[in-house]
């Protein structure tokens, strides 16, 4: 028998002051309930109860026995009650990590507004291009950009973002303005490996699907170091458009090669577990999908 069952059915005997009672107010069978508090008192080793024909009353141990049940019971139906209160109302602390710039810039404006509406939460927010342990790092949710390679983890696809190649009027001026994939061969080609593939950029063309395998003189873990370097003329650039956009606005990226197709990139919600979410984590989710795509531009998913 479940001892914390057993502490119940002693502390509700104690209080109705006989076994019927107890059994009657718990739905169980007066000898079930006898069961559980000889099961208690051979496992102490004690009596609990005097008994008599007509009535029980608690020993001197049995006394002091139920002060502690009494006070055990409380415990675990508050901790019941947080954790519950965890699955149902988002509170506590929410761990967060995203890419720099999409982190930065276009989830944590939206945070303000988040926060607002749960004020028994926290949110701790990590910038960091590429992927992260969830597990190790204690992350709750994690946003991802393009092909996922852990199928342990559960993704939900938050929206996709246009891929573009530019580079600045400068450079285009000074080595030429690629035409077609092959031509990346013979150009600078600055490389954010945050978004994979490392050092494959990918077109659709009339011709089908072209994969180029580029070099240049500049890589990073994340966008913007690429992003400079290719306003001020060190090469070509392939990134999102959310994060290239106001620069081509402003004339400082010029895209070139439109004519072919690039797959979209594919932007997540990752993180450890399906099943028992907590609230916090099933609140993020449905506010980010309501929030990102909107905020920059992208496609829904």
């Amino acid at each position: 028998m479940d001892k914390l069952t057993s502490m119940n059915v002693f502390a509700r005997v104690a209080k109705a002051g006989s076994f019927a009672g107890a059994a009657k107010e718990l739905d169980i069978s007066r000898a079930m309930a006898t069961k559980h508090i000889m099961q208690l008192e051979s496992q102490l080793n004690t009596r609990l109860f005097n008994r008599t024909t007509r009535s029980i009353s608690l020993t001197e141990a049995g006394a002091e026995y139920l002060e502690r049940c009494l006070q055990v019971l409380l415990d675990v139906e508050e901790m019941e009650s947080a954790v519950t209160k965890l699955q149902t109302e988002p509170r506590g602390l929410l761990k967060i990590c995203a890419p720099p710039v999409i982190g930065a810039t276009h989830i944590a404006p939206g945070l303000t507004q988040y926060l607002k509406n749960y004020p028994d939460l926290s949110v701790e927010m990590i910038l960091k291009g590429g992927q992260v342990d969830l597990i190790d790092e204690g992350v709750d949710i994690a946003i991802y950009l393009g092909q996922l390679n852990d199928t342990s983890l559960v993704a939900r696809k938050l929206a996709s973002s246009s891929l573009v190649v530019c580079a600045s009027a400068d450079y285009l001026n000074l080595h030429g303005t690629p035409q077609d994939p092959e031509d990346l061969e013979n150009h600078s080609c600055l490389i954010n490996w945050a978004i994979p593939p490392r050092d494959k950029w990918r077109f659709k063309g009339i011709l089908g699907d072209r994969t180029v395998t580029v070099t240049g003189r500049m890589q990073a873990n994340m966008a913007d170091p690429v992003r400079n370097a290719a306003v001020n003329g060190l090469g070509l650039i392939m990134l999102p458009r959310y994060i290239v956009g106001r620069d081509i606005e402003l004339g400082r990226l010029q895209v070139v090669m439109e004519q072919y197709a690039i797959s979209p990139l594919a932007i997540y919600a990752v993180y450890p577990h399906r099943k028992y979410l907590s609230a916090k984590v099933r609140s993020f989710l449905d506010f980010i999908q309501g929030w990102l795509p909107h905020r920059i531009g992208m496609d829904a998913p």
